[in-house]
């Protein structure tokens, strides 16, 4: 039998992230009769992990438990989490086993964490957005000062003693999810960047590899001259082979792109969030 953690006080913070459907009147409202619950508006639309920063840079717990609003994640298991932390698991990760999606979303998720799995381990198959934060774990997280940042990878970077419980993903029944492909594909390039080496390490290697096959192509190329004897006759060859390293060369420059943009990306400063109207706090 699970403890029901009664003894507990508690605060609930909603991020009202830009959302123009009526959201926020109805936070408000809801705030207003409840003392233990506070709410952040965003002047726009900042992202689901400038969201998740908010609330855990305004929370004053002795732990959080970060979840989305969906309800996609079961809400009984805030139970077990806590059980968890209490027997010090500084952060607790419920991560999805299964999930009932469609089957573009499971196989997107599936590469996704596949590929995050290479460059961190730890990093469950299914990936996670349901945590819990022990006061240490929220501590060093708020105080990395970065920008597009990949939330998961920075909860398992920080090396706290991490309790994992599987659970299954339901089906989202009410409203549509503002997590386009756009935003999910922007969210893969920041993880891929901004914990792992790989890409660059990816660079190198191909570079390499290029370098030594076009080496060993030039001495063929120069003994077939010397016995008077051509490998391969016609344009297609060279063709082939110069939009072979063009395309390559455009990719590798695209990554160092990437890389540049948030190096000035950083330099700016600028807020990962703008607070517009804020509900419950004392003022």
């Amino acid at each position: 039998m699970q403890e029901s953690h009664l003894d507990l006080n508690f605060e609930i913070i909603l991020i009202n992230d830009g959302s123009d459907d009526g959201s926020w009147e109805e936070i408000q409202e809801i705030s207003q009769h409840n003392p233990c619950i506070k709410a952040l508006s965003f002047s726009r639309n900042f992202g689901q992990v400038p969201a998740i920063i908010a609330g855990v840079q305004h929370c004053s717990g002795d732990a959080a438990v970060i979840m989305s609003v969906d309800l996609q994640e079961p809400v009984s298991l805030i139970t077990e989490m806590i059980s968890a932390w209490k027997a010090n698991s500084q952060i607790v990760v419920c991560h999805r086993m299964d999930r009932e999606d469609s089957v573009i979303a499971n196989a997107t998720s599936s590469i996704f964490y596949r590929f995050m799995k290479i460059a961190n381990p730890k990093m469950p198959k299914g990936g996670f957005d349901f945590v819990l934060l022990d006061r240490a774990a929220i501590d060093v997280f708020t105080s990395i000062d970065e920008r597009n940042r990949f939330f998961q990878g920075d909860i398992l970077w920080m090396g706290f003693n991490v309790r994992f419980i599987p659970y299954k993903r339901i089906k989202r029944t009410i409203g549509k999810s503002q997590w386009s492909f756009g935003k999910k594909l922007k969210y893969f390039i920041d993880g891929a960047l901004n914990t792992s080496y790989i890409p660059i390490r990816f660079m190198s290697v191909v570079g390499i590899l290029t370098a030594m096959i076009g080496f060993f192509y030039a001495l063929i190329v120069g003994y077939a001259h010397f016995i008077d004897k051509a490998p391969f006759k016609g344009y297609k060859p060279i063709v082939i082979l110069i939009l072979i390293i063009g395309g390559l060369l455009m990719i590798m420059l695209g990554i160092i792109g990437e890389y540049i943009w948030r190096i000035y990306y950083e330099t700016r400063k600028r807020p990962l969030y703008i607070v517009k109207e804020k509900s419950g706090f004392e003022k």
